[in-house]
């Protein structure tokens, strides 16, 4: 289930890509679920994103840069954090958050590493494939070729751990056409805390 990417590109230790991770009925099935909700335009610092999101499990703050306890997350999404976590070597009680993100034609998720509380990510694209793009976290190693631009297929799993998670930023091209993201993310322990998170994600 791994994809075949090409072989120059290398990714970095620590990122897994998984193609079609899901079948088709299990898509629709988790679209019917996010079709229940009501999603909220991201606000980032009083600027409002073109991109609409809701939380369950964990919230996190951009203005306070601090996590609190969301609502529930809800049973129809139990079976996709059972298949993730089987499929990752995780216990389903690790998953802290699920996020959903709706993305429009040509919204985007500019450089950022996750914040800072979050330890394993965990990723699966809805309805779309999309661009997915990674650089170094380090400002003096970040060069035009030092960028790695790769597809990320409708119904793929990817995840993001040590080195991938920690020492490289990730964004997101403009889509162009309408994408759902469901975003799964552990909580690290107290010794494992980074520095202040980086997010920029207007």
């Amino acid at each position: 289930m791994n994809i075949l990417f090409p072989l120059e590109l290398r990714l970095p230790a620590g990122f897994l890509y998984y193609d079609d991770f899901l079948s088709e009925a299990e898509e629709n099935k988790l679209l019917a679920e996010i079709s229940k909700l009501e999603l909220n335009n991201l606000s980032y610092h009083g600027y409002k994103a073109n991109r609409k999101v809701r939380s369950f499990g964990y919230d996190y703050h951009f203005e306070t840069n601090k996590l609190t306890k969301g609502a529930p997350i809800p049973p129809g999404f139990e079976f996709l954090i059972q298949k993730i976590s089987e499929h990752i070597g995780i216990e389903e009680n690790e998953v802290a958050e699920l996020l959903v993100t709706e993305y429009p034609v040509g919204s985007v998720i500019n450089w950022h590493r996750d914040a800072p509380q979050f330890l394993l990510i965990a990723g699966i694209s809805l309805l779309a494939d999309c661009i997915f793009r990674l650089r170094p976290y380090r400002k003096e190693e970040q060069t035009r070729s030092s960028i790695i631009s790769f597809p990320v297929s409708r119904r793929s799993l990817y995840v993001m751990k040590d080195s991938a998670r920690n020492d490289w930023q990730h964004s997101i091209s403009p889509v162009k056409s309408l994408r759902y993201s469901i975003t799964l993310r552990t909580l690290k322990t107290p010794k494992e805390k980074d520095d202040p998170c980086d997010l920029n994600r207007t």
